[in-house]
């Protein structure tokens, strides 16, 4: 049997061998002076070496063997899924070969001394199947650290058995499918530092478990716990947590109850998450917040307290804290009073959200300077006043400005442009007065730009510098008061809209990963808030103006559209066949404006158009018909005395059944409405040789008694006709605007119709 010789060994002989040599070629060299001196320090040194690399390579050992097979059997114990994890570039697992170093693998850490597995990191490994109490990894009794997130272990519960592992430091299970009850002996991992059981299939943590575990694991210092039923835990008893704690996440846990106030007393507090815990209620702790600073200890860094039922004034010792990076305060609706001047000092800040909350007073004008750092700053939805912060400085770098539902008046400060980074621009539903803000054109990364319900007047031009607005997404200045022609000059330089992005991600801060971009828009008819943003979404939203002038064809360039609207305009001339290349919209509403003439039978080709809104226009002619279009009421056209067709329980007659592309001719040119060369006399012969051909066809079929062929033509000829003419329409009236709010996970509704 050949003799194996392993790596560590190969690589200590060859050392000593090429060490030895270098030793005894100096010893040569050297001879002559030799005789009186010292050996040379640097070889003395360099034996040294040797030595200690030898002892160190001997003393360390290969991975042992039972905890290899241990190994390679939870491997086996699943498969491999690339739809388990969320991006990654390869499985882990993959490397593990039998008869091979398991110290080695991909994930896999040792002790360099023992050979134990002390360390198992296969997040984002693309595991998918069950986790049994079985599983040889709970043989695995050395682990230190266990990071399982980022799999799909098909809501396994979290066995009793990961209590075992007595030595471990930091486990992981985040994102991985788990479900069922918090084992308590989760408790026993008396040595843990960081335990992470968040965003799984909502597994429940009884009241008894978690006070054994806040009892026990006295050591802990991150806590993550998001989505974790602990609806029957009183959240006073949060306040008993380890004093090394320097992170708490419990976001979406279902508490309810008093807000813990004394929570802010954890000596180390750094991360403070409680959002979405609608539940909790009170009023903001204002109190503790003053003893934070008595303690004088200013560790606070993330707070992020929204979506719950705090009532009363922010109060001013929150800023205090001058290392927080972000303040997120948003959607307690009951948030009263000013924001305080205090704000400007806190100079790191980086995310700072008070929207959708009832606080009122002006807008500090620090806020538009006060922090180069600041990426986030979200005051829509409140009762504020007064003008916007006149100055925005040179060297900001706010990515997301939302002042969206306010009161605020003047006009729109230039120094905008200074916001470079700028992605997200709202400043609808206030009471601005001003002309189209040209200036900010400037702003190449812009993707969101919302002027809507504001006092804005005058013409929209079209662009005054190269590639304007060429990153927009979405662009809604409805419910204003511009006129003139629709600005095809921006049409054109729309290129974001001209293509869809395949990868669909939530837009969001690129140097703050936490924090997702939101907004509020009239999506299919419904206003509705957009808690998260997809990336792929295309709207244009001009509505509710005075544009006067045609359509123009241009605006079939924007292809990735999937909302358009020109409604409430002064429009006219006729809809243009070019709208048929938007193929992705799934929203078009041309109503009250002044459109003639027919409806283009390139819309039949939209097939993921769910509102259609054409009514009180002008149109006049056959609608015509598609699979889509079916699915539409007569509502869409009401208003149009000159449309025909089954949808508007009118039949059309002669001429009218012929469904053509919009065209103009002149009253008295029959060669035109009958085509070139045909005039009335040619016209005449043709029906009276088709009433002999009807009579003598009538004729055979009623003798012959086999009209089956005759019949199959018949139809064959009128299904084609139908399928060239027919057109499929529906409405999306609103009558009053209805609010929704669309979750993290879910799509706007599709075709909800308000009463």
């Amino acid at each position: 049997m050949p003799v194996q010789i392993s790596w560590r060994s190969w690589l200590r002989k060859s050392l000593v061998t090429v060490g030895f040599g270098i030793l005894l070629r100096q010893e040569r060299s050297h001879c002559c002076l030799r005789i009186c001196l010292s050996p040379p320090i640097s070889s003395l040194s360099f034996i040294l070496f040797l030595f200690h690399f030898h002892s160190t390579i001997s003393s360390s050992h290969f991975c042992a063997h039972d905890q290899s097979l241990s190994l390679l059997q939870f491997k086996e114990s699943f498969s491999i899924n690339s739809s388990a994890s969320w991006n990654c570039q390869h499985p882990k697992t993959e490397s593990w070969k039998e008869g091979t170093d398991c110290c080695l693998w991909d994930g896999v850490s040792c002790d360099l001394k023992t050979g134990h597995v002390t360390g198992l990191d296969l997040a984002c490994s693309m595991l998918y199947g069950t986790l049994h109490s079985s599983s040889t990894l709970f043989s695995l009794h050395h682990l230190r650290k266990l990071d399982l997130s980022d799999n799909d272990f098909q809501s396994s519960h979290i066995s009793s058995r990961f209590g075992q592992f007595s030595n471990l430091t930091h486990l992981n299970l985040n994102f991985s499918g788990f479900a069922g009850q918090v084992p308590s002996e989760i408790s026993q991992l008396s040595k843990l530092v960081s335990l992470d059981l968040s965003i799984n299939y909502f597994p429940s943590l009884e009241p008894i478990s978690f006070d054994k575990l806040v009892r026990n694991l006295t050591k802990l210092r991150d806590l993550t716990l998001g989505y974790v039923n602990m609806s029957l835990v009183a959240p006073n008893s949060l306040t008993n947590m380890s004093s090394s704690l320097s992170s708490l996440s419990l976001q979406d846990c279902g508490l309810q109850g008093k807000f813990p106030g004394n929570i802010f007393l954890l000596p180390n507090l750094e991360s403070l998450d409680l959002s979405y815990n609608e539940g909790l209620i009170g009023s903001f702790p204002s109190s503790y917040l003053s003893n934070i600073s008595e303690l004088q200890h200013d560790s606070l860094r993330f707070l992020d307290l929204s979506n719950n039922h705090l009532r009363g004034p922010i109060p001013s010792s929150i800023f205090e804290q001058e290392n927080l990076t972000a303040l997120i305060l948003a959607s307690n609706s009951k948030l009263t009073g000013e924001i305080s001047f205090s704000i400007c000092k806190l100079r790191s800040l980086v995310v700072l959200d008070l929207s959708n909350n009832s606080l009122s007073g002006s807008i500090p004008l620090c806020l538009g300077n006060f922090s180069s750092m600041l990426l986030v700053l979200h005051l829509g939805m409140n009762n504020l006043q007064g003008t916007i912060p006149l100055t925005f400085s040179k060297d900001n770098s706010l990515e997301y400005l939302n002042l969206n539902g306010n009161e605020l008046e003047g006009k729109i400060p230039p120094s905008i442009i200074n916001c470079t980074m700028l992605e997200v621009l709202d400043l609808g539903n206030n009471k601005i007065e001003d002309a189209f803000p040209y200036f900010l054109e400037t702003l190449s990364k812009l993707q969101i730009f919302v002027l809507k319900s504001n006092k804005l007047q005058g013409f929209v031009k079209g662009p005054t510098a190269y590639n304007s607005f060429s990153k927009l997404q979405i662009l809604d200045i409805s419910d204003n008061n511009f006129s003139g022609p629709l600005p095809t000059g921006y049409f054109n330089s729309l290129e974001a809209m001209m293509a869809s992005d395949q990868i669909m991600i939530y837009m969001g801060t690129k140097n703050y990963s936490s924090y997702v971009y939101s907004i509020e828009m009239i999506w299919k008819g419904v206003e509705i808030e957009f808690t998260k943003i997809q990336s792929t979404i295309r709207v244009l939203d001009l509505s509710n103006n005075n544009f006067t002038g045609e359509i123009s064809k241009v605006i079939g360039k924007l292809k990735a559209l999937q909302q358009l609207n020109l409604s409430h305009n002064y429009l006219t001339g006729h809809i243009q066949s070019s709208l048929g290349n938007l193929t992705n919209l799934e929203s078009l509403d041309l109503s009250s404006n002044l459109l003639t003439g027919r409806i283009p039978t390139q819309l039949e080709g939209l097939t993921f158009l769910a509102i259609l809104n054409l009514s009180h226009n002008q149109l006049e002619g056959p609608i015509p018909s598609g699979e889509q279009f079916n699915t539409f009421d007569a509502s869409s056209f009401e208003g149009n005395l000159g449309l025909c067709g089954s949808q508007v329980l009118k039949k059309c007659y002669g001429d009218e059944a012929r469904s053509l592309p919009p065209s103009s001719f002149d009253e008295g040119d029959d060669s035109t409405l009958f085509g070139e060369g045909f005039g009335w006399k040619a016209v005449t012969v043709g029906y009276g040789c088709g009433f002999v051909f009807g009579v003598a066809t009538g004729y055979v079929v009623f003798r012959t008694k086999k009209p089956s062929w005759f019949l199959r033509m018949v139809e064959d000829k009128w299904n084609l006709q139908s399928r060239k003419t027919k057109k499929n329409v529906g409405r999306y009236e609103v009558s009053h605007v209805g609010r929704a709010q669309v979750s993290a996970e879910e799509e706007p509704p599709v075709h909800t119709k308000l009463s």
